[in-house]
């Protein structure tokens, strides 16, 4: 897996993430379990990897400049 979710992403992944989870707390009876659903964005900020950007060829991490990669 390439990274493809960059840092201002993986923070607002992580917010909206929190948020969702929050509905856990906050809805009562079946409706609460849609706030699992924040799982998903919080997953793929951890990972740095979003599955949908793959698909449609979306990057937001910083590409490597092949310049200053001396190895």
């Amino acid at each position: 897996m390439k990274t493809n979710v960059g840092n201002v992403d993986k923070i607002v992944r992580y917010v909206i993430g929190i948020i969702l989870l929050l509905l856990i707390f906050i809805l009562k009876g079946n409706a609460r379990y849609w706030g699992l659903l924040g799982l998903i964005p919080i997953l793929t900020a951890a990972f740095g990897f979003c599955p949908l950007y793959r698909i449609f060829g979306i990057s937001t991490a910083k590409k490597e400049d092949k310049s200053e990669k001396k190895s």
